[in-house]
């Protein structure tokens, strides 16, 4: 039976403007621990990326923790060469300060109008470098959240996006529901719907198997 090697990145990064304080979000890691655990359960080899969270660690899963995208990135570089499915689903800053200040900056200093610049595009920079690995994304998004999903389905050169829907109350970021629609390159949509990350993880991994490693099977 085929081995797939499978490579996820959860939680949330942080971009620093002095050592105590940084923009963030408030992604709490849940869903992409749970399809790390779900992959795992499938028989997949899995490693996780992990952001700044209060989670504890899932068993039998090599985790590498990271805090900036930066380090995400950094650290996706080093391991993507080896896997055969990335899943994104870490909630990555996509702006940080240009400065970041050594020493804590005192209120009386801070200069309210702070410049930012873009952090870097993850997903864009893995999929220039790909060989026969498969890219799946997640869209966190509160409006327009399909057409927003497809957009970066298509500018990142993925095969499958998950458009999030995040604007709804208790579920999204944070919680312990979710609710999903599995979008493939070629247009295809499954409606997940809303449920538990846990569920929601499984039946995922589950239609990302059967799609694009149906020789592989379940161990």
């Amino acid at each position: 039976m085929e081995k797939i090697r499978c490579l996820v990145s959860a939680g949330p990064t942080r971009e620093y403007f002095d050592p105590v304080r940084f923009i963030s979000n408030p992604s709490s890691g849940k869903m992409g621990v749970e399809i790390a655990k779900a992959a795992r359960g499938f028989g997949w080899e899995t490693t996780l990326i992990l952001g700044p969270t209060s989670l504890e660690k899932p068993e039998g899963i090599e985790v590498f923790d990271v805090v900036s995208a930066d380090d995400m990135l950094n650290r996706a570089l080093a391991l993507f060469g080896e896997c055969d499915i990335l899943i994104m689903t870490a909630a990555v800053s996509d702006m940080r300060p240009k400065k970041k200040s050594k020493a804590k900056v005192k209120k009386e200093s801070l200069n309210m109008a702070v410049e930012f610049e873009p952090t870097p595009d993850i997903l864009r920079e893995l999929s220039k470098i790909r060989k026969n690995q498969i890219l799946v994304g997640f869209a966190a998004e509160t409006n327009d959240v399909k057409s927003y999903a497809r957009g970066k389905l298509a500018s990142k050169n993925l095969d499958a996006i998950a458009a999030n829907d995040v604007s709804k109350s208790g579920s999204g970021f944070a919680a312990d529901l979710n609710e999903i629609s599995l979008i493939f390159k070629d247009g295809r949509e499954i409606d997940l719907g809303k449920d538990s990350k846990s569920r929601l993880a499984k039946k995922l991994i589950e239609i990302l198997a059967a799609e694009f490693f149906p020789q592989a099977g379940k161990k």
